[in-house]
């Protein structure tokens, strides 16, 4: 446990009945005992821990500022490994300036953004990938990234990893050790078809860790959905419709809409995240250029793209089908038939007609009546297909976990070549050192030759 400076800071959002105040450091339960008095009992440095007692804060001048509970935590057993207390009072934001005011005249300091975590990881209570959960767990909105950051606060990931590490490990040693007995022909510690099964293995894992990634981008920051189509067309109707708000502004003049307007909606469990766009025609304005041009490059960036077709209008659909295909070649594309109120059957089925070779589900829908909504959202969640997530699920969703992944599997592809093409042990121990070193990047260590020794003593007993 590192020795540092007693910190302390407000833990809840102002407004609410019961504010908490948070005390770590070597002091903690010291300079909360000076401002403290317990209405009964034992002072709060006897107290055992994981006790909760009720008294009073007093100012320096001994006036009451507040009755509150006082938690008591004593390291290593708390969140930062520390002694730490938790003050719970009333939420007034004068009651809990004045408790703070209190603890920094008795020593305390005022914690920095993200320094309690830092504290956990700084005395081994969390690895760097548990740390960096805690945030995607504060800022979850689904039920989806909060069983993500639940997974990986809880260790999840890191166990994974841990796997891996001791496969490596062990692969790495038997290398190390055919090389250090490499005049001994007649020891033979595995041969290079069991070692190219256990490199396979290990591909596998580190292959699958970096593929969900796409899976976990989307829970995490939504999956993108481009809303495109003719001016006039109802986009932004649409968009008003599905976030139940007066988002984008609606009006019969073509053109309206010049600019990318986003936003999010969670349906079923998943995040979508929706982006309106200027509607696709040709013009001489300067600035609908603009937005008509972003509309394309939001397009590319989607991963389900809804076509909006004004069922009513006459435009030339050949036309407008080879500007728009192109770009949603690779994505999910769904063809919306909108103002559906207004066409009779033989309008629906010539519109049908018109689109067949379109490849992609096709609704038929009103949107500035809400009408064919709920269809359309059934569908966005099949189309999106994300799979049902549990917190036992290992899903990447930080891109400098991705990036390290990624290195490590070129690293083990190497290996993978340096075994089937028989290279000298040297080059492939090197790789799985690169291997190692990518892997120890995740959870904030580092990958040292000792670890190495430390195995091979441990599991083989050379001369032993």
């Amino acid at each position: 446990m590192m020795q540092q400076e007693t910190i302390c800071a407000i833990a809840t959002a102002q407004g609410g009945a019961i504010g908490v105040i948070r005390v770590s450091g070597p002091e903690a339960i010291s300079i909360t005992s000076q401002i403290f008095t317990p209405i009964s009992g034992k002072p709060l440095d006897e107290r055992k821990p994981y006790t909760r007692t009720l008294g009073k804060i007093h100012s320096a001048e001994g006036e009451i500022i507040d009755e509150v509970l006082v938690s008591v935590f004593r390291a290593p057993h708390s969140y930062t490994g520390e002694d730490s207390t938790e003050i719970s009072c009333h939420g007034s934001s004068y009651i809990l300036q004045q408790v703070m005011k209190r603890l920094i005249e008795c020593g305390c300091r005022t914690a920095l953004p993200g320094e309690y975590t830092q504290r956990a990881f700084l005395n081994g209570k969390m690895d760097l990938s548990q740390a960096e959960a805690v945030a995607d767990l504060i800022a979850s909105s689904s039920a989806a990234t909060h069983r993500l950051a639940m997974s990986q606060m809880r260790g999840g990931f890191s166990q994974e990893l841990s796997l891996l590490r001791d496969k490596l490990l062990h692969l790495t040693s038997l290398m190390e050790l055919e090389l250090d007995f490499s005049d001994h022909e007649e020891l033979e510690f595995a041969d290079r078809t069991e070692l190219s099964l256990i490199a396979d293995e290990i591909e596998r894992v580190i292959a699958r860790l970096a593929h969900s990634f796409n899976v976990g981008n989307a829970i995490k920051n939504g999956v993108p959905v481009a809303i495109i189509g003719e001016t006039n067309a109802g986009k932004s109707t649409l968009l008003n419709a599905l976030l139940n708000e007066e988002k984008a502004i609606v009006s019969d003049i073509h053109g309206t809409t010049r600019d990318v307007i986003e936003d999010t909606i969670n349906l079923h469990g998943i995040t979508f995240r929706f982006i309106d766009t200027a509607g696709i025609r040709q013009t001489t304005d300067v600035v609908e250029s603009i937005g008509i041009e972003r509309t394309f490059q939001k397009m590319e960036q989607a991963d389900i793209v809804l076509w909006m077709i004004d069922s009513d209008s006459e435009a030339d659909w050949q036309a407008l089908k080879s500007e728009i295909m192109p770009y949603c070649e690779g994505k999910n594309l769904i063809v919306l038939f909108n103002k559906c109120d207004k066409i009779s059957d033989e309008r629906r089925s010539e519109m049908a007609h018109t689109f067949k070779d379109v490849d992609a589900p096709k609704l038929f829908l009103s949107a500035k009546n809400r009408k064919g909504l709920d269809e359309l959202e059934t569908l966005l969640v099949e189309t999106a297909a994300l799979p049902e997530i549990s917190q036992n699920d290992v899903i990447v969703t930080n891109i400098r976990h991705y990036e390290a992944l990624v290195r490590a599997l070129e690293s083990i592809h190497r290996v993978q070549d340096g075994l089937q093409m028989n290279l000298s042990g040297d080059f492939v121990s090197q790789d799985l050192r690169e291997c190692l070193s990518h892997l120890a990047e995740i959870v904030g260590g580092a990958f040292d030759v000792e670890d190495v020794l430390g195995n091979i003593f441990k599991n083989f007993c050379i001369g032993k």
